[in-house]
């Protein structure tokens, strides 16, 4: 990632260099370990991180995870059977079926927003654009409640996309993006100011020590709270900068056998760079795959994104239950929506967000499931129709986040984390 010496303290001020929180964050409080799924019940989080893959521009649902071979509206794309019982693939995904006893399906996701800053901003917060207010995105939330306030790392972190963000919550809880995951030569993920420009440390610790005279200096005369949040960040980014941590970046450490299963392209070191960003304590990951907006030859791009998506998904979830870490790490792959069961004269589908599919697993979801079914055309939902609410609700309860909670936005409004909706239980359960 390029960013200006100027660029980077102005990043000192949000995301990862972002300030301490404010007083509004701090009534918020911490997760609660413990919560009600149903009257009759309870379940602690299993949770302690997620990986969000996103796809960017909505994904045709009969073309992946839940394919029509046979009718019409199916086009050529042929099922494949996987390691679940009953479950079927469309035909692109030959190393992710043989995971599917490890994740589960949701077949039957509806919305009314069809087109895409509408439709990814609703999966990402569960509110539909509003002109009086810009809510937190599932990320954020995720960061400001359950994420470790002492690691040195930032709590959310975006790779290859920027993703919606922090709303009006302080931006302590706005992702940090990598906008280009790949490693360089010598296998680590280039982050350009987390080294003094000139390589000398020595002189840098004096600019340090001299900026801090030069702050109180400052702070005795005007003292205030943007003071103290400035003081924070530049404390919170030297840090930073020398922390162990950011060995996670340095994906070259892993066996060539691994990155090539990943696959050596922009998505799969983003997989890969993913899983280690979790295992040194990162809160909420979001890796995307763009270029799933196929209005146009849909049946060549989409084997082409999939020949991506495949192995670098299967090799995240094998990798993730190989180091024993699935169990804590709740996967999601979901896009904005899904595309029209007609195919169109350009060979292509439409937005199309009455129905559509998603893949979830780990972190506290039973494997080998599907929740929901379109009809047989995919043109609607056939039975359990589940809302954006229900999805969020359901990561926030794999996570330890109370879903009902709230925040008080800018205007004084009180505003849920999740609108509208409950757990899925038929996937926790």
């Amino acid at each position: 990632m390029r960013l200006s010496r100027r660029a980077f303290l102005g990043t000192a001020g949000g995301g990862f260099l972002g300030f301490a929180a404010s007083r509004q964050a701090e009534t918020l409080g911490r997760p609660r370990l413990e919560w009600l799924l149903a009257q009759d019940g309870s379940t602690r989080a299993s949770a302690t991180s997620c990986i969000v893959v996103w796809l960017a521009g909505g994904p045709s649902h009969i073309d992946t995870f839940d394919p029509k071979e046979g009718r019409e509206t199916g086009g050529p794309t042929k099922a494949i059977p996987t390691a679940a019982d009953g479950i079927q693939l469309a035909e692109h995904f030959p190393l992710l079926a043989r995971q599917m006893k490890h994740a589960s399906l949701i077949r039957s996701m509806t919305t009314r927003e069809g087109s895409h800053e509408r439709g990814r901003y609703l999966m990402h917060t569960g509110y539909v654009p509003a002109g009086t207010v810009v809510h937190p995105s599932v990320g954020a939330i995720t960061a400001m409640e359950a994420g470790d306030r002492n690691l040195d790392l930032p709590n959310f972190i975006s790779l290859g996309s920027p993703t919606e963000g922090a709303g009006f919550l302080p931006p302590d809880f706005a992702p940090f993006v990598v906008d280009n995951p790949v490693p360089g030569r010598d296998g680590t993920v280039g982050i350009r100011n987390l080294t003094p420009e000139d390589g000398d440390v020595r002189r840098f610790r004096a600019r340090m020590k001299l900026l801090e005279a030069q702050e109180k200096e400052f702070e005795r005369d005007r003292a205030c709270e943007e003071v103290e949040r400035r003081a924070a960040a530049y404390a919170k980014a030297d840090k930073l900068m020398h922390t162990p941590l950011l060995k996670a970046f340095h994906v070259g450490e892993e066996k060539e056998e691994l990155r090539a299963a990943y696959g050596a392209n922009r998505f799969g070191f983003s997989c890969l760079l993913a899983r280690r960003l979790v295992q040194a304590g990162v809160k909420f990951v979001e890796v995307s795959l763009n270029g799933w907006d196929t209005h146009q030859q849909n049946f060549t791009r989409v084997p082409q994104l999939c020949a991506q998506l495949d192995p670098g998904l299967a090799t995240l979830l094998r990798d993730l239950r190989e180091r024993r870490l699935l169990d804590s790490t709740l996967v999601v792959c979901m896009g904005e929506f899904g595309r029209t069961p007609r195919i169109n004269p350009n060979q292509g589908r439409d937005h199309y967000p009455r129905v559509f599919s998603l893949l979830v697993a780990g972190g506290g979801i039973q494997g080998g499931r599907v929740v929901g079914a379109s009809d047989r055309d995919g043109i609607d939902v056939k039975e359990r129709p589940v809302m954006v609410g229900d999805l969020l609700a359901t990561m926030y309860a794999c996570l330890g986040v109370d879903y009902q909670k709230q925040v008080v936005s800018p205007l004084g409004r009180p505003i849920k984390f999740v609108d509208a909706g409950t757990p899925i239980k038929e996937l926790l359960g």
